[in-house]
């Protein structure tokens, strides 16, 4: 058994002391788990274990009913050059008793740590420091783009310094084959030596410093492979050169080793620019935030700063600014552009009641604004968590690269030395033996490996991001590509969830007469069906008459006197009271009833009662609906219809949209259930925007949140859409695809690259200048790959 460590482990739920002797019991029963010691007035409990039980400790804490809160950290990291320093910060911090688990990514340059309750983050800084690198709280280390900018800035400058001192050394080597400076010229000892010794010592300082780091954390890195390789070219050139007859030219090697870290600094330089722009949707969103808006105090504006405002303040935006917080529009018409934050490219009417998001761009009118959300609350602040999260964290193909990399710098050493050996028995001199394990060194540099994954799934989100779709994992894009059933909740998702009149007939009367008498008894009316009614008047610009002694009718309807008629409008209750029959219009009911509508009678009352006319109201599909299906049918991915709804109207959509795979009638419990059946036959995508919805996203293999649904449906979702549109459903799934194709392609390369490359360093077919220069080629390569993802667009839409 390993060695025990202490675990202190906050626990909740825990209401007197009969609870923590049941967490006692319940952690003692842990294999290796001894000196249990709960505290109830803390809500803490102290023990030893073996460092690999933490998994087991918690399972037995929530067996128990309690549970372990937890919290989680955002570190800042420096110094990775390599996959293999990823997994060495990851195993330096998953060895901390209070971290559950912990996710580095290469490209973003941050570790994401889940912890057991609110840990200081002094000890996490103090792990990654002793495994060999840097660590500083994100919020502390919020680089600007100028400072980002200024640190781009001073590696070009090292990158053109070490150019210019290593041209001179290989230009005669260039240049001997075209014959223009005769037979085997060169530059002199000295001068080989005072171009090369700065690039080797002072502008390759950093390589040194990261490979010492390396070497007393006991591991290796690419930094450690750069240094050796490049020391042993700069000391074969020194012995050569101490030890030249007096008056020839020894063979030297100083331009090998210059040329590599040349090499080496050019790649790392393209590297950061490449992953500034995978970014570069982070700091756009960023970008959005205003620092300060204009507050309305007893009728006076005044500037203050967003951390002065409260929840219910007023504030004025002006147009052509952007708005500061999430609110409701209570004075003021106007549009407000919110493609950054929805990915909707039209500007969206604003009007008293209507809903607005911080960083959006007010439009031509002047807004009065309550505040509803601040900061960290605002849907905007939500949205960068979501992508950040996203960017962070490590698709499940990951875990593949990062087993190869804790191998990867100690097998190349190894091959390195396999080399040297093979070509000394096999007869070479010390010096050829020596350049091509040095070659062996230079070329297997793993930073191809390590940014493969990570700048793929930077960039996929991010512009994934740009058009309102907001991957929440890593997990979800993966699985998105392989997505065969797409399940959709109807009300909500497929169809406008608002009612409209779908239908409607009139008798002894024009159809325009029928509904300005409705429209007059709806006046005023904020019932959905109503609503419609009055919805329906306006799109035909019917002018209402006046409706006198309007009264409603409890579960019926209601009544009125419009132009001296006695009308009412309401089920069919009310037509049976009124003694009357459906007459004409008896066959449109029944095929409309057929179809799921809900059906209002209005009916003229008095001496001779009459039916005037019959509404069929019904919810309307989605702009896009159709559209979006037949994208998906055009990929082979199947479509169902998942609904509580009756199956009238479940048949209506199914049949308009060409979904032929129904589910209707089907309570909430039982719509996860469904959507288990439906995993066994392949991958399965659920869409919902409802609090019903929840358990079946949670469920299938994808789930996707419409926007505008409950925060629950969101949270439950792996991908949310910012909008409404279902087109944006086929659009999700593509982008997860090209997302995967661009890891599976940017792996194969790095696998590639070294697969094809150490074995033509090993039997001496690569000089190193050549090896150094098709190591930074890998990364470069890789990086630029995963960047064509910038310019994915959705396709059919705008």
């Amino acid at each position: 058994m390993s060695k025990s460590i202490t675990f202190d482990l906050p626990i909740s739920g825990m209401t007197c002391a009969s609870c923590a002797g049941r967490v006692e019991r319940a952690l003692s029963k842990v294999s290796g788990a001894e000196n249990v010691s709960v505290n109830f007035a803390t809500e803490q409990v102290r023990l030893q274990a073996p460092p690999d039980s933490l998994p087991a400790l918690l399972q037995a804490v929530d067996a128990a009913g309690y549970a372990v809160p937890g919290g989680h950290v955002e570190l800042a990291i420096g110094g990775m050059t390599c996959a293999s320093c990823v997994g060495r910060i990851e195993r330096a911090l998953a060895k901390l008793p209070a971290v559950k688990s912990v996710s580095v990514n290469l490209a973003s340059e941050r570790a994401h740590i889940e912890t057991l309750g609110n840990v200081d983050a002094t000890a996490l800084i103090a792990a990654v420091e002793k495994a060999g690198y840097s660590a500083s709280p994100v919020q502390d280390t919020q680089a600007t783009a100028d400072e980002q900018q200024q640190r781009l800035s001073r590696e070009r400058w090292s990158l053109l310094l070490a150019i210019g001192l290593s041209v001179p050394l290989v230009l005669p080597m260039l240049l001997e084959p075209l014959g223009l400076l005769g037979r085997h010229w060169m530059l002199p000892a000295w001068v080989q030596f005072a171009l090369a010794t700065p690039v080797q010592f002072i502008l390759g300082a950093r390589f040194y410093v990261a490979a010492w780091k390396a070497v007393r954390a006991r591991a290796g890195n690419m930094d450690l492979l750069v240094a050796l390789g490049t020391s042993a070219g700069y000391g074969l050139s020194i012995y050569g050169w101490a030890n030249a007859a007096p008056g020839s030219m020894p063979h030297l090697y100083f331009e090998a080793s210059a040329v590599v870290i040349a090499l080496v600094l050019l790649g790392k330089y393209l590297e950061s620019r490449a992953k500034r722009q995978t970014s570069s949707a982070i700091r756009a969103l960023e970008a959005l935030r205003p620092e300060r808006a204009v507050q309305l105090i007893d009728g006076q504006e005044r500037d203050v700063a967003i951390s002065a405002l409260r929840i219910n303040d007023v504030v004025v935006v002006r147009p052509g600014e952007r708005f500061p917080v999430d609110g409701e529009v209570v004075e003021g018409q106007s549009h407000a552009d919110e493609a950054l934050i929805s990915g909707e490219s039209l500007p969206v009417p604003k009007q008293q009641g209507d809903r607005v998001t911080s960083g959006a761009i007010n439009g031509e009118g002047r807004l009065l604004v309550r505040t509803q959300a601040l900061g960290a609350e605002t849907v905007l602040a939500q949205i960068i968590r979501l992508v950040e999260d996203a960017q962070a964290a490590k698709a499940p193909i990951q875990k593949l690269v990062d087993k190869v990399s804790q191998i990867f710098v100690p097998a190349v050493l190894v091959l390195a030395l396999l080399t040297l050996a093979g070509w000394l028995l096999a007869g070479a001199s010390l010096e050829s033996a020596l350049i091509n394990a040095v070659a062996v060194l230079v070329i297997a540099c793993p930073c191809a490996l390590g940014l493969a994954t990570p700048t793929a799934i930077m960039a996929g989100t991010g512009v994934a991001a740009k058009f309102g779709i907001l991957i929440k994992d890593a997990e979800a894009l993966e699985r998105a590509h392989n997505v065969t059933s797409v399940v959709f909740d109807k009300t909500g998702t497929l169809t406008s969830g608002t009612p409209r009149i779908a239908h409607f007939s009139a008798v002894q009367a024009t159809e325009n007469e029928a509904l300005q008498w409705a429209g007059a008894l709806q006046l005023g009316s904020e019932h959905p069906l109503g609503k419609a009614v009055l919805a329906a008047c306006k799109e035909r610009n019917l002018e209402l008459p006046e409706v006198l002694n309007s009264r409603s009718l409890a579960g019926r309807g209601i009544a009125g006197t419009v132009l001296g008629r006695d009308l009412v409008l309401g089920n069919r209750r009310l037509l049976e009271e009124s003694g009357l029959q459906a007459g004409a219009l008896a066959e449109s009911a029944q095929t409309w009833e057929a179809e799921g509508r809900t059906l209002s009678w209005l009916i003229e009352r008095g001496e001779q009662p009459a039916v005037l006319g019959l509404f069929a109201f019904g919810d309307t599909l989605k702009p896009g609906a159709q559209q979006a299906v037949a994208q998906l049918a055009a990929r082979g991915i199947g479509s169902h219809l998942l609904t509580g709804d009756n199956w009238g109207s479940a048949r209506v959509v199914g049949q308009a949209l060409g979904i032929a795979n129904v589910h209707a009638e089907v309570l909430p419990a039982d719509k996860a259930a469904t959507v288990v059946e439906l995993k066994k036959h392949g991958v399965v995508a659920m869409v919902g925007d409802g609090i019903n919805d929840a358990p079946a996203l949670a469920a299938a293999d994808v789930g996707i949140a419409m926007g505008g649904g409950t925060d629950v449906a969101m949270h439950a979702a792996g991908i949310t859409l910012m909008r409404g549109d279902p087109r944006l459903i086929p659009a999700a799934l593509d982008i997860s695809r090209k997302t995967y194709a661009k890891i599976r392609q940017n792996l194969f390369w790095a696998f590639v690259y070294n697969l094809i490359g150490i074995p033509l360093a090993a039997f001496g077919l690569l000089n190193p200048v050549l090896a150094g220069a098709a190591m930074a080629l890998s990364s470069v390569s890789v990086v630029s790959n995963a960047l064509l993802l910038k310019t994915w667009k959705p396709k059919d839409i705008e």
